[in-house]
């Protein structure tokens, strides 16, 4: 089970902390990502984690702003979000996938949670 939390109602420029919460899986062993949804667009990718940490990819827009991070021993990823703009609204997913290496389509992902919504007021 993954659960997405932190979201809520920003200025632009300010920033956000959002946290994903993993049970029930050896979620340590997954990579996983994360991937953002605004109102009336398709569902895109945002950034992704490697099992370890030790490898990170991100999405053009927002490469330099956001950082992607994870604490396996307490199964929880994080996306810090700096600088934000109001093209960044919209609801935030975390996902994990059950193979070793990290990817970027959604349909690489199989294990999602609920999201956590993010607005960014201009």
């Amino acid at each position: 089970q993954l659960q997405a939390f932190g979201g809520g109602l920003v200025q632009a420029g300010g920033s956000l902390r959002l946290s994903c919460a993993a049970s029930g899986r050896p979620f340590g062993l997954y990579p996983m990502g994360w991937f953002r949804q605004a109102p009336g667009k398709e569902r895109e990718f945002v950034a992704a984690v490697s099992w370890s940490g030790g490898m990170k990819t991100y999405a053009d827009s927002v490469k330099g702003r956001f950082t992607i991070s994870r604490d396996s021993a307490k199964n929880t990823m994080f996306l810090q979000m700096n600088s934000l703009k109001p093209e960044d609204t919209a609801v935030y997913y975390c996902a994990a996938r059950t193979k070793v290496t990290m990817a970027v389509p959604i349909s690489e992902y199989e294990l999602w949670g609920q999201g956590t919504e993010v607005t960014v007021s201009s």
